[in-house]
C-alpha cells in the first residue's frame, strides 16, 4: 500500500497577527497560546521542532532544588506550579520520579543545608512525596563507592524523558487553534522598516523557494541563535543577549549496580551531576562550558566526556564503566542571559523579555531564557505583553501526589484489540501518544504493513511514523526516528535498524528506491551529526575506569 505525504502550501504574501520564529518547546507554547486567544499566528522553525535545545536537555520536569542557593525562591515557586501542573495534564508523557541526593565527607554541600532545602522544596510542591524503598536504598548505598562515607536525602521530582512527544503534542493544538506551522523553513531576516518589525523574509529548505510575510508581532524564540536573528536584520542590541553555556551528556547501558531511582550528586570539581535512569539507559548529565559558536554545530569535547564518565565510574567503582561502555553523548548550547563574569552556575535560570522598540524595532520581542518546565507559563506572559487576554489556569487541588489511571491496563487492552497489535505495543502507543493512541490503533488495523514493527527490536510500529508524517509536521527520517517516534534514541539503534526501518517506512509511503536512499543517507547524517559517537581509545578515557 502507499500513503503519500501531501506537499505544504506556501505562505508567500501572507499577513499574521504573530509571527513566532523557532520551534523549540517554548516557541511551540508561544504560537499555541496566541493562536487559542484567536491571532492567527505562524510558527517557523530553520530545522525541525524540538531539535535544538529541547532535545538536547537533561529531560527533567523539576521544581529547580538548585535554584534555591542562588535564593530565586520566585522560580522556584513557579517550576514547582508548572512541574505538578504538567504531571496532571500530560500524565503520560511526564512521571513522577524519586531523587536521591548523594553526599560524601568531600561534598561542598553540608548536610544540614541540603535538608533545609529539601524541606522548604517540598512545602513549596504542597504535598507530601512518597518515600523510597528501604531496599532500594540499601541497593543503591551498596552499588556506590564503598571508600567515602554517603548521606542519602530522598525527594521526588519528575522527568519528561522525551520532551521532543510533548512538544509534538502542543504543535497539534497550536494547528487546531488555527496556527501555521513551518519547520525546515528559515528566516532569512526581520523586514524591519521606520522603525517597527513589520515582517520576516523566509527561505524553504524543502522547496527552496523564498517567502515574504507579514506580522503584527514577532517572537524570537530561538534560543541560542537569537543574536544572530538580531544581526542578519541589522537589529543592534548595546551588547549580545546571550551568553551561550554548553550542556554535555553520555547515555550508557544499564550496568549492575543502576538505581532505578535518579541520583543527584557532586563530580569531583563540586558542580551538581545527574545520573538518570532513561528510555531504558543510563544518562549522565550535565556540564557546563562557554560556547559561542554555531549552536547548530555544538558536540561534546572528550574532556567534557571523560570528566562525566569520570564522574559515574567513581560513583559505581563495581560497574567497571569505560569509554566502550559509552552508546553516545550528545550536547545543547543553553540560552542563558549574557552574564559576563558570572560563573555558568551563577546565572539565573529566570526568562526575561527583551523589548527591541528602543532599538528601531518595535513590536518585536526576543525571549531569553526559559527551560522545558516553564514552557507554559512563560508562553502566558508573551502573550499578555502583547496586549491578549490570557488567564492564569486555575491552581490544582493539590492531593497525595500523581498516580497511573487505574484504567490505564484496561485502555491499553482496547487499543491492543483496536489494532490487534500486543498489549506491549499498545502501551508503548500510550505512552507516547496518550489520547491519540486509539486512533493510531485503528488506523493500524488496515494493514500488516502498519503493524510492523519500525525495526525488529522495537514494539512501536509504522502506523505511527504515518501519524507523524500526516499529522505532525514531519518532512524527513530523522524528524521522525528522532523526534516523533525516537526509537533511534534507544539502545539497540544501529545502522541496520536504520535500513530496516527506512525499508518498512518507505514500502509505506511510497518510496522509490531513490528516494529511500536519500532518505536513508540524510537521516544517518543527522543521528551521526547529534549522537556523538566518543574516541575509544583515548587513553584519558580509559582511565575513567580505573
Amino acid at each position: 500500500m502507499s500513503l503519500a505525504v501531501k506537499p505544504r502550501p506556501p505562505v508567500d504574501g501572507q499577513h499574521f497577527h504573530v509571527v513566532v520564529i523557532g520551534g523549540g518547546i517554548n516557541g511551540v507554547a508561544v504560537a499555541r497560546e496566541c493562536a487559542r486567544a484567536g491571532k492567527r499566528t505562524l510558527l517557523v522553525e530553520q530545522n525541525d521542532f524540538a531539535s535544538g535545545v529541547t532535545s538536547r536537555s537533561t529531560r527533567i520536569i523539576h521544581g529547580g532544588l538548585r535554584y534555591l542557593e542562588h535564593g530565586e525562591i520566585g522560580l522556584v515557586r513557579e517550576s514547582v506550579r508548572e512541574r505538578e501542573r504538567l504531571l496532571r495534564e500530560r500524565s503520560h508523557l511526564v512521571h513522577p520520579v524519586h531523587f536521591l541526593f548523594l553526599l560524601n565527607e568531600h561534598s561542598q554541600r553540608s548536610a544540614m543545608k541540603v535538608r533545609a532545602g529539601l524541606w522548604l522544596y517540598q512545602r513549596f510542591a504542597g504535598r507530601k512525596s512518597t518515600a523510597l524503598s528501604e531496599m532500594e536504598l540499601m541497593r543503591v548505598e551498596r552499588a556506590l563507592d564503598a571508600g567515602h562515607q554517603w548521606s542519602i536525602f530522598n525527594y521526588e521530582d519528575a522527568q519528561c524523558e522525551f520532551p521532543e512527544r510533548l512538544v509534538a503534542e502542543w504543535m497539534t493544538e497550536a494547528a487546531e487553534a488555527g496556527a501555521v506551522l513551518r519547520n525546515h523553513c528559515e528566516v532569512l531576516a526581520v523586514d524591519v522598516a521606520q522603525g517597527r518589525a513589520r515582517g520576516v523574509l523566509l527561505r524553504d529548505r524543502i522547496s527552496g523557494k523564498d517567502e515574504r510575510v507579514d506580522a503584527g508581532w514577532i517572537f524570537n524564540c530561538t534560543g541560542p541563535w537569537a543574536d544572530r536573528i538580531c544581526q542578519r536584520s541589522a537589529i543592534r542590541t548595546t551588547k549580545p543577549m546571550l551568553g551561550g553555556v554548553r550542556g554535555s551528556h553520555i547515555v550508557l547501558p544499564r550496568f549492575s549496580g543502576a538505581p532505578t531511582a535518579a541520583l543527584y550528586t557532586e563530580a569531583a570539581d563540586g558542580r551538581p551531576v545527574f545520573v538518570l535512569p532513561w528510555n531504558e539507559q543510563v544518562m549522565v548529565g550535565t556540564t557546563e562550558v562557554a560556547d559561542s559558536g554555531d549552536p547548530g554545530k555544538t558536540a561534546p569535547s572528550d574532556e567534557e566526556i571523560e570528566y562525566l564518565l569520570r564522574t559515574a565510574a567513581k560513583l559505581f567503582p563495581k560497574a567497571k564503566l569505560s569509554a566502550q561502555d559509552i552508546k553516545y553523548a550528545f550536547a545543547g548550547v543553553r540560552p542563558l542571559p549574557n552574564s559576563p563574569g558570572n560563573k555558568a552556575s551563577a546565572v539565573t535560570r529566570r526568562h526575561f523579555l527583551h523589548d527591541h522598540a528602543p532599538e528601531g524595532a518595535s513590536r518585536m520581542i526576543s525571549l531569553i531564557g526559559g527551560k522545558l518546565t516553564t514552557a507554559s507559563s512563560l508562553a502566558r506572559e508573551c502573550a499578555r505583553k502583547i496586549g491578549l487576554a490570557v488567564a492564569e489556569p486555575k491552581m490544582l487541588a493539590m492531593g497525595p501526589g500523581p498516580s497511573l489511571d487505574p484504567m490505564l491496563d484496561q485502555e491499553v487492552l482496547e487499543i491492543a484489540r483496536a489494532g490487534s497489535v500486543s498489549e506491549e505495543t499498545a502501551r508503548g502507543m500510550m505512552e507516547w501518544h496518550g489520547r491519540n493512541a486509539m486512533a493510531i490503533a485503528r488506523m493500524a488495523l488496515v494493514s500488516a504493513e502498519l503493524r510492523a514493527p519500525i525495526c525488529p527490536h522495537s514494539s512501536h510500529i509504522v502506523a505511527e511514523v504515518v501519524e507523524a508524517y500526516r499529522k505532525e509536521f514531519a518532512v524527513t527520517l530523522g524528524d521522525v526516528l528522532l523526534r516523533r517516534v525516537p526509537v533511534a534514541l534507544g539502545a539497540c539503534w544501529s545502522e541496520s535498524c536504520s535500513r530496516e526501518a527506512a525499508l518498512r517506512i518507505g514500502a509505506v509511503l511510497g518510496w522509490k528506491e531513490q528516494d529511500l536512499g536519500a532518505n536513508l543517507e540524510s537521516f544517518e547524517m543527522e543521528r551521526t551529526a547529534f549522537l556523538k559517537q566518543p574516541s575509544r581509545a583515548t587513553s584519558a578515557l580509559e582511565a575513567a575506569a580505573d
